[in-house]
């Protein structure tokens, strides 16, 4: 297998991941985030689609994995829709976790599993327009209801997208742990959803559930350290792990690329990389 034009992670742990994938592909796990790692990072979320060459290079992948998963907090639904992954030849096995992994869409069956609506979440976004206008949120901030899972404010339309988010932490925190929530935050975003569930948790459950012997994961925002976590712990068990940054823009958080084994520049490198790992496979 020729890996000439693999990148090489910084890391002697992430080399070991790479090392393990490419030994024991059979046993091999990628998991990925969606926005901001196989789609870009757009003003508008509805606006967001998965690379054009995303699709593609997952299908060539998947056929010598254990598995693909796709790891968003999105509903599960959504991000199949825009990401153009379902009846994708090769994608046949593809899980997205969706909503932190409280939704799930497998390809086999074309079907999203959900628990329903959290009762937290349906009164923080019945309150949420009021409460925002009496702490006098900046003109441009606005809502992202994200199917009764979760919610989300936004301040990147905002004249001031740092100062708002900052103004809106300690209210939000307070609203959300009013109603049994908690706040994620992200890139000019603070999402209010139900305890327990993360990326990591949600990783975590799936490498158990498919027995994994290694895996990639790559992520490009702060609710992606979980994820991380969640791999440098299995490392310490014997799960080889490779951390992948997607970070194409001056916003992406330094903690990510930090952490990361491996640092490419945003969805594009993503692709990139895909690519560059099934060519080494095939």
């Amino acid at each position: 297998m020729a890996s000439a034009d693999l990148p090489a992670p910084r890391t002697p742990e992430g080399r070991d991941g790479l090392a393990a994938l490419l030994a024991h592909p059979e046993r091999a796990v990628v998991a990925l985030d969606f926005d901001g790692t196989l789609a870009p990072i757009v003003p508008d979320p509805d606006q967001a689609r998965a690379h054009p060459g995303a699709a593609a290079a997952l299908s060539r992948l998947a056929p010598h994995l254990a598995a693909v998963a796709v790891v968003t907090g999105r509903p599960a639904g959504v991000a199949v829709r825009y990401g153009g992954f379902a009846g994708v030849p090769g994608l046949d096995h593809l899980v997205v976790l969706g909503h932190y992994g409280a939704e799930r869409w497998d390809a086999r069956s074309g079907e999203v599993h959900t628990p329903g609506a959290h009762p937290g979440v349906t009164a923080v976004r019945a309150e949420l327009p009021g409460f925002l206008d009496r702490i006098g949120a900046w003109s441009g901030t606005w809502i992202e209801d994200k199917g009764g899972r979760a919610v989300a404010v936004h301040t990147r339309r905002t004249e001031d997208p740092d100062a708002a988010f900052e103004a809106l932490r300690r209210p939000l925190h307070e609203l959300a742990e009013s109603h049994g929530l908690m706040v994620e935050p992200g890139r000019y975003v603070l999402e209010l959803r139900p305890p327990g569930v993360d990326k990591g948790v949600a990783l975590a459950a799936y490498l158990r559930e498919v027995d994994a012997g290694s895996v990639l994961y790559g992520g490009d925002d702060l609710g992606d350290l979980a994820a991380f976590a969640a791999v440098e712990d299995l490392r310490k068990h014997g799960t080889a792990g490779l951390l992948v940054a997607s970070a194409g823009t001056a916003e992406s958080p330094p903690e990510v690329a930090e952490r990361a084994d491996l640092t490419v520049p945003g969805p594009e490198g993503v692709v990139a990389l895909l690519d560059a790992l099934a060519d080494a496979l095939e």
